[in-house]
């Protein structure tokens, strides 16, 4: 029941944060100089009449608070609104079209990124070589600065036009060979054992999550590496020593204390790649979230933009909801 209490507590915590975010678009969007009549037509030259329609067709000619207390009720009921660029086109149907790209592409990512940095800075825990050590933590930081467009196009060039091995981009070869069930194409050919198609969709996936899976590696390598020396050169380890434990098991005894910060900064990292693969997404001409937030933002697509925060704004309360309750149950000083 403690447990469930405290699932209960940090979930209702989503929903400031979620208000706060919707807020802070809300007035940032309409302080911004620009009107996103003008900036769908491309054009100052409409007549006034013409334009006062079309604000009015929009909803807005209606008071701010109205506007404000509107869309929050409607998207509460379920109805994200609908384009002003395009009209007619639900958000809803976009969102749901683009998200799960930028889902499969930030889960991948992750993955990499902890093979990477973790594996290397584990590995490096294990030896008593100062230069290998110092070497691993440099590359960390020097993986972490390197612009992720440069790296993917330097990819692309090794793996794809000179190798041919993998695609320059895209999620499928053929879109219509795959049942869409989660959108998550790897996921889905799984599910249905079609796996000529999950290796197609996987041949996708490697490089852009390679990409950003390398660069945000840097950061595991010297959480892993400074947290697993700083444990392994603690008194409760030398005793462990002492009773003639072999180093291997020690490590791995040790690898636990370390999943606390890792399972922390995974939460985080996550939080951030899904608002922040558009270099990535852009690179591969992956059509995620990210992308599609960027178009809409340039043409000032108001109720795009404000459905997209509040989805990133639940996506990043529920993975915070997670990572708090795997804390809790890794770490026994977490009392709920």
């Amino acid at each position: 029941m403690g447990l469930l209490r405290y699932i209960a507590i940090r979930a209702l915590m989503i929903i400031p944060t979620v208000l706060v975010l919707y807020t802070l678009v809300f007035i940032v969007l309409r302080v911004l100089p620009g009107n996103p009549v003008l900036a769908a037509l491309g054009t100052k030259n409409i007549p006034e009449e013409q334009l006062k329609a079309l604000m009015s067709e929009l909803g807005l000619d209606k008071p701010l608070y109205q506007q404000y207390f509107e869309y929050l009720f409607n998207f509460i009921r379920g109805d994200m609104g609908k384009s002003m660029i395009i009209r007619g086109r639900l958000i809803a149907s976009d969102i749901l079209d683009k998200l799960p790209a930028t889902l499969e592409l930030s889960i991948w990512s992750i993955i990499f990124s902890l093979i990477i940095g973790v594996g290397l800075g584990y590995l490096g825990a294990g030896v008593h070589s100062r230069l290998v050590k110092t070497i691993i933590r440099l590359t960390g930081s020097i993986v972490f600065v390197i612009f992720i467009p440069a790296l993917g196009l330097g990819l692309q060039l090794v793996f794809s036009k000179y190798l041919g091995l993998l695609p320059t981009g895209g999620r499928l070869t053929t879109i219509g060979s795959l049942k869409s069930i989660t959108g998550i194409y790897t996921l889905d050919s799984l599910i249905q054992l079609n796996i000529p198609v999950f290796i197609d969709a996987l041949k996708h996936i490697i490089l852009p999550a390679f990409t950003l899976g390398l660069v945000i590696s840097g950061p595991y390598m010297r959480l892993t590496l400074n947290n697993m020396e700083e444990v392994l050169e603690s008194k409760v380890m030398e005793a462990y020593r002492a009773r003639g434990i072999r180093d291997s098991r020690i490590r791995r005894h040790t690898f636990r204390h370390v999943l606390i910060p890792i399972v922390t900064y995974t939460g985080l990292q996550f939080a951030l790649l899904m608002g922040g693969a558009v270099l990535t997404e852009t690179t591969f001409n992956w059509p995620g979230i990210g992308t599609y937030l960027v178009d809409k933002v340039m043409y000032r697509d108001y109720t795009a933009i404000q459905a997209v925060v509040i989805i990133f704004a639940i996506i990043v309360g529920l993975t915070s909801l997670i990572v708090d309750v795997i804390y809790a149950i890794i770490d026994p000083r977490v009392r709920y």
